[in-house]
């Protein structure tokens, strides 16, 4: 039970820790957040066992006013302590971009995408534990971060 309440503090310490990228980050009624260009959408399913999709765009997609400039994009995956979970693997996207890269600092245009996780730890290779966890898209220095849940 002091587990419970430990990780409870945590996430609401980090809560007020953050309030940078929390006041930057533009709330939509469907649940994505948008900041300078790029947007994150809410995990599917969430809650989820054993594998999730992320999506999100960079850029003005699907206009994309700028077709030839390329965005760097990170995508991860903490624990409530703040630990590097996983880095989700690029599963598709609008602009010919090929799937199957781990989404760290990769180059991409504009346009909409589609991260997989296989609910693996990275580290381990075990499966994740339940609990809440945070993904964090870092397009060109901007962070975006959202909340998932894994039930088993």
């Amino acid at each position: 039970m002091k587990r419970v309440w430990g990780a409870l503090g945590l996430v609401l310490a980090l809560s007020v820790f953050m309030p940078r990228v929390a006041e930057a980050q533009l709330s939509q009624d469907d649940g994505r957040v948008r900041r300078n260009g790029a947007t994150l959408g809410q995990n599917y399913p969430n809650p989820f066992n054993p594998e999730t999709r992320i999506p999100f765009t960079v850029g003005d997609a699907p206009t994309c006013s700028q077709p030839g400039k390329q965005y760097r994009v990170s995508l991860k995956i903490y624990n409530v302590l703040s630990d590097v979970v996983a880095t989700p693997v690029l599963q598709g996207g609008t602009s010919g971009v090929a799937g199957g890269q781990p989404l760290e600092k990769i180059a991409v245009p504009c346009g909409e995408y589609v991260a997989y996780w296989d609910g693996k730890v990275q580290a381990t290779g075990r499966e994740a534990a339940s609990g809440v966890y945070l993904y964090r898209l870092e397009v060109d220095g901007v962070p975006l971060v959202k909340k998932m849940i894994v039930v088993k």
